[in-house]
């Protein structure tokens, strides 16, 4: 979960005979709608023009544009797929294809789409530029730079490049030309708002900024930008905003923010919190003594859980300060090796309704295909760490698969945990992040589930790590985490800001720097003003936070 790069689906122009004129203007009329982000008439154009014409390229490809764009990937991957069985040497339908893999965590298939892409266009720029973006996926910085830099060379004036180096070289620690390479892109398209965006997460905006300028001006002729440029330029003049002392300023952008961007993505909340809700039924003591010690006996695996911005990669970067460990960042290898696991079952059922279905030889299969994935990350570390926040749901699954894996939940106070995820434009994923009420809600149903783990699992099976203590009292609480992993204790996790490493998060420059404790507490400035957001946590205004999970009581939360 990290800031946005620079990348956009790439649409085509479609090529007809002139006596197909309706169809031209159909799909002139899909174009228009879809570059005015009107998303579900764009898609309903573009699939009547293939009901004409299903053997045209061009509107699979935009269709798939399209879909992507709605957060539809499955979707969008079929449409290109389709689009390049019709015409294989288009480059560009490729590395749409490509992105819309990595959005979906298949980063080895996005690889080969991007290669693809620069093997039918060597020259295509957005090929280079996607290929680096998946090469930081995969660990590879050195390459994904390198694919960055191969870009700029193609195309000199290529922003988006510039961008997507900066992005690299942040991740990397390398701020100050990351900085520079940021700034490169603002002077070379200084009416793309995704580039201050992102700027504001590597120097802060300050008084008399002349980027704070530039924001303004953008912001006064808001009609003339996309609609995804809009969404990048509220989050950045809330960065501004909140920077320069404005806290009033900068949540009225990020309302305006998060609303466009809620408005662009699907979410079923109500499948999602079933979900939830649904995996605490089917996890019952009963179940989990039924397949005890089960799973595969590894001691490898790190699992970071919780909530988005609740201080995740802060503890990851101190264990992957110790020499015995390696951070992997967030992956969705469990996930997949979940599903993989499901489709085997009868009725080839999702979790956690695969769950009942599951035998011994099921929990190991889970945890065999995780370790085998897991593994190449770092076939030398005695502990990898696993910082995917949302595994909290499969907590239960993880202890059967994997019983001698380490698991650290991430807590943080929650109006800050909530506030800090709606001020972040996730790059990917965290749909329930862009409305406050969905976000509250999704809080009290994740805090639930994690009160149940507690009730169902072995007593320390789980470590709350609380960010609070944490930044409070470093060594105290990092030699617990680290005593949790099984290991011994090292100087050097003290020492977490030195640490060189890529950082694939929106935390990626905070744990640069020594231990601070300027975020305590800052969702309190913007108290005022969420009221949907309390109402869900079922808190008031001025009301103290919920106790920490796992010391309230489950009776007194509802669902």
């Amino acid at each position: 979960m990290h800031r946005s790069r620079a990348r956009s689906g790439q649409t085509q122009a479609v090529r007809t005979p002139a006596k197909a004129n309706k169809l031209q203007v159909t799909f002139a009329t899909a174009l228009a709608l879809h570059r005015a982000g009107r998303l579900t008439e764009a898609i309903a154009l573009y699939k009547r023009v293939l009901l004409i014409r299903p053997d045209l390229p061009e509107p699979h490809n935009n269709l798939g544009v399209a879909l992507a764009s709605a957060g539809r990937l499955d979707e969008a991957v079929a449409a290109y797929r389709r689009a390049i069985e019709l015409n294989a040497n288009n480059a560009e339908t490729h590395a749409n294809l490509g992105h819309s893999l990595r959005d979906l965590g298949l980063y080895e298939a996005s690889e080969q789409s991007f290669r693809r892409a620069i093997l039918v266009g060597p020259n295509n720029v957005e090929a280079h530029s996607g290929l680096g973006t998946v090469l930081m996926d995969l660990g590879r910085s050195a390459e994904a730079e390198a694919s960055f830099r191969r870009a700029i060379a193609l195309k000199p004036d290529y922003a988006g490049a510039y961008n997507n180096l900066g992005l690299a070289l942040k991740e990397a620690g390398r701020l100050d030309e990351s900085r520079r390479a940021l700034e490169q892109a603002i002077r070379l398209a200084p009416g793309n708002a995704s580039y201050y965006d992102n700027l504001g997460a590597v120097r802060p905006f300050i008084a008399g900024d002349p980027y704070v300028a530039a924001l303004d001006a953008l912001a006064a002729n808001t009609a003339a930008l996309p609609i995804k440029e809009r969404m990048h330029l509220h989050f950045a003049r809330a960065k501004a905003c909140e920077d320069t002392g404005r806290p009033q300023d900068a949540f009225a952008e990020l309302l305006a923010g998060n609303a466009l961007k809620r408005q662009q993505i699907e979410y079923d909340e109500t499948a999602m919190l079933a979900r939830i809700d649904r995996t605490r039924q089917v996890f019952t003591p009963d179940f989990g003594a039924a397949r005890k010690d089960a799973g595969v006996a590894s001691s490898i695996p790190v699992f970071i859980v919780g909530m988005p911005r609740a201080g995740s990669t802060l503890i990851e970067q101190i264990l992957a300060s110790h020499p015995d460990v390696h951070g992997a960042g967030e992956l969705n290898l469990f996930e997949q090796a979940t599903e993989a696991v499901g489709k085997r079952l009868p009725g080839a059922r999702a979790f956690p309704d695969m769950v009942p279905a599951m035998s011994q030889e099921d929990c190991r299969a889970v945890g065999t295909l995780y370790l085998e994935k897991l593994v190449q990350r770092a076939p030398d570390a005695r502990r990898i760490t696993d910082k995917m926040p949302a595994n909290f749901i499969f907590a239960g699954l993880i202890h059967l698969a994997l019983p001698n894996a380490a698991i650290i939940h991430a807590v943080r106070d929650p109006i800050d945990t909530c506030v800090s995820c709606f001020s972040t434009h996730f790059t990917r994923g965290q749909p329930q992040t862009y409305d406050l009420a969905e976000l509250g809600r999704y809080y009290r149903y994740y805090r639930n589930l994690m009160l149940h783990w507690r009730e169902v699992l072995p007593r320390g099976r789980i470590i709350d790590v609380h960010y609070e203590e944490l930044v409070a009292d470093l060594e105290g609480v990092a030699r617990r985490i680290v005593a949790h992993c099984g290991l011994e204790w090292n100087a050097r996790c003290l020492d977490f800001h030195r640490t060189e490493r890529t950082i694939r998060t929106a935390s990626a420059v905070q744990v640069r720097r020594p231990i601070y404790q300027s975020s305590v507490g800052r969702g309190r400035k913007y108290e005022a003003f969420l009221d949907p957001l309390l109402a869900e946590l079922e808190l008031g205004v001025g009301c103290a936070s919920p106790e920490p999970i796992g010391e309230r009581p489950a009776s007194l939360l509802r669902n």
